[in-house]
């Protein structure tokens, strides 16, 4: 999935999209433990999850082009859009955090009051829902944190292409 979103920078990007991946289904899954409850489904370590993820897409993105060319970008098409950019960085890494908090608890607790109302038979689907979920969970994060960083690495590329193409011309 690295290679056919960002071609070239597989071996850069797998060693932490990798680990991102492996973290969140490791943790998703230790609520399925008896007495354990799920990291992910803590605010705090969500919010740190997403918070790499917005530091690594500035980092990726300088590494790539260079710090002056990747804060250009924030203002394209025009410098108007600045702090269109800053909400949209802000945003994006809170609803990350929010998002992977907000199904990993609830999937938590519906499965702790299916285990009090119906006994011990019935939640066995629901824990076979609750490991598809926690698979799915980590891949949408993982997707996610791939598309944002290589939003941050491409808005390099695709302005050095255009600078190419106005050249040729």
């Amino acid at each position: 999935a690295i290679e056919e979103t960002l071609p070239d920078y597989g071996s850069r990007l797998l060693p932490f999209v990798g680990s991102l991946w492996i973290f969140i289904t490791v943790a998703n899954l230790a609520g399925i433990l008896p007495g354990a409850s799920s990291p992910t489904s803590d605010l705090s370590t969500t919010t740190a999850l997403a918070v790499l993820v917005f530091l690594s897409v500035h980092w990726f993105g300088i590494t790539s082009g260079g710090l002056g060319a990747y804060l250009r970008h924030y203002l394209q098409p025009n410098p108007i859009m600045l702090p269109f950019h800053i909400v949209s960085e802000i945003s994006r890494t809170v609803a990350l955090a929010v998002r992977l908090f907000g199904n990993v608890m609830s999937l938590e607790t519906a499965a702790v009051l299916v285990l009090l109302v119906a006994g011990f038979l019935v939640p066995v689907p629901v824990l076979a829902l609750h490991i598809v979920e926690a698979l799915v969970q980590a891949y949408i994060f993982g997707m996610l944190a791939l598309v944002y960083i290589s939003g941050g690495i491409q808005s390099r590329q695709n302005r050095s292409s255009r600078n190419e193409a106005g050249a040729s011309s």
